[in-house]
């Protein structure tokens, strides 16, 4: 896809500002949720092949939980929330104001606490977006599972077949929690998605 590969510092200026945006309106609902205050913010945002998603979340073997959300519209896409499973049990359980042990897992009250944040992050992006673009979104109910990255992957992969072939990765770190909480969050256009979204943004290389 030779649009990736000639992605411009302008136009990744221009995700980066939606992703700011994106992750305050996040932060300010899940504030509201959690009824304390929660900071989100984008350091780092950068394309990348859907084949170098696992190392950007620490190796294929690596334990993850992954939210995934099917996106329609005008600009169809995918996203892809990926937690390691320590992150994903210190949000699920600030939720639900308990404390998962080192060896507990996520039982299913925490599994659907923790798909209840990635819909509202994931809400909050397309929101963003959809403000920057004047296209509608339209996100599905986001499936949830633990599981390896790269496992998790395949399974996404197999599910929107060769639609694209690079993600757009925003970097996502919740503050004012309890130790080190950062999760991935990644944008998966299918084909020709992403040149609608950069036209829609107005927005040259």
């Amino acid at each position: 896809m030779p649009l990736y590969d000639n992605i411009s510092e302008t136009q990744l200026d221009a995700f980066r500002e939606i992703g700011t945006i994106g992750a305050g309106n996040g932060a300010t609902a899940l504030s509201q949720l959690m009824g304390r205050k929660i900071g989100m913010s984008v350091p780092a945002i950068s394309v990348l092949p859907f084949s170098q998603v696992p190392d950007a979340v620490g190796g294929a073997e690596k334990l993850v939980a992954g939210i995934f959300t099917t996106v329609g519209g005008p600009a169809p896409c995918n996203i892809l929330f990926m937690f390691p499973v320590e992150c994903a049990k210190t949000l699920a359980g600030h939720l639900m104001d308990r404390k998962y042990g080192k060896d507990e897992a996520l039982d299913e009250v925490g599994m659907s606490a923790l798909a209840e944040v990635g819909n509202i992050v994931s809400g909050a992006y397309l929101n963003s977006l959809a403000s920057f673009t004047n296209l509608e979104f339209v996100p599905s109910v986001p499936a949830l599972a633990i599981d390896m990255a790269g496992a998790i992957l395949n399974t996404v992969l197999a599910r929107i077949g060769i639609a694209g072939d690079h993600a757009l990765l925003m970097e996502t770190v919740f503050s004012e929690i309890e130790g080190n909480v950062s999760g991935h969050f990644f944008l998966l256009p299918e084909a020709d998605s992403l040149e609608k979204i950069m036209e829609a943004i107005g927005v040259k290389g």
